[in-house]
């Protein structure tokens, strides 16, 4: 039986335990089991046929990570596509276990959005999965460490976001004040528009007047909430 050194001073028949039993505890303690083998999955994501998986996959490779062929999923797809709506990372969650080890190149390959990549990884964390990401270090994302650097990454995402919106407003707002027109242009013209405000004043409905217009009921209703030129 292999045994291992405990740190104790004493000569004790408990001197030495047994390493089942530490197992037991680390077992407990972290919820996975400590005899298990690790396996390491690779996920990599291009946007367009013409691209090519393989550097991604040979860029994690070269760092380390050996994922067995069966265990790496490749898969074309835009990025601005949810996670959940990539039908390659649903077959990789299907294939993975608690202890499995997850490796991607990037955080984009994890989601659309900081949020997306956020749910993900979290998701990943309560299956027992740990994932790594080599353009931080590689770093353990479900780690402390890698918590505090996804939390970096949230509060930046979140302020660029608010920045943006407090653009738009601002944007918004000026050219509303020098008088521009918001929104998509009309479809209608100036006549037509103030042809529906008048068979509005004289009951008409939206659905009558775009049937009589051959319009869709969003313009005529743009047409109503439109002032007159």
């Amino acid at each position: 039986m292999v045994r291992f050194w405990t740190g104790r001073n004493d000569l004790s028949r408990n001197y030495l335990e047994p390493v089942s039993n530490r197992c037991m505890i680390l077992d407990i303690i972290s919820g996975q089991n400590c005899n298990a083998v690790t396996r390491t999955f690779a996920y990599a994501r291009v946007s367009t046929v013409e691209q090519d998986p393989e550097n991604q996959i040979r860029e994690i490779a070269v760092a380390g990570f050996a994922a067995e062929p069966h265990r790496i999923i490749t898969e074309t797809v835009s990025g601005s596509q949810a996670i959940a709506q990539r039908k390659g990372f649903a077959r990789l969650l299907d294939k993975m276990e608690r202890g499995d080890v997850l490796v991607v190149t990037k955080l984009d390959r994890l989601g659309r959005d900081a949020i997306d990549v956020s749910t993900t990884v979290a998701k990943l964390e309560t299956l027992g999965i740990r994932v790594h990401c080599l353009a931080l270090g590689g770093v353990d994302l479900t780690s402390s460490a890698g918590k505090l650097t996804m939390g970096v990454i949230n509060a930046v995402a979140q302020f660029e976001r608010d920045l943006l919106i407090e653009r738009t407003q601002s944007g918004l707002a000026r050219a509303k004040a020098q008088g521009k027109t918001l929104g998509r242009p009309s479809t209608l013209s100036a006549d037509q528009q103030a042809l529906v405000r008048k068979k509005i004043a004289n009951g008409a409905t939206v659905s009558s007047i775009a049937r009589e217009m051959g319009t869709s009921r969003q313009t005529v209703m743009r047409a109503r909430d439109s002032e007159p030129i």
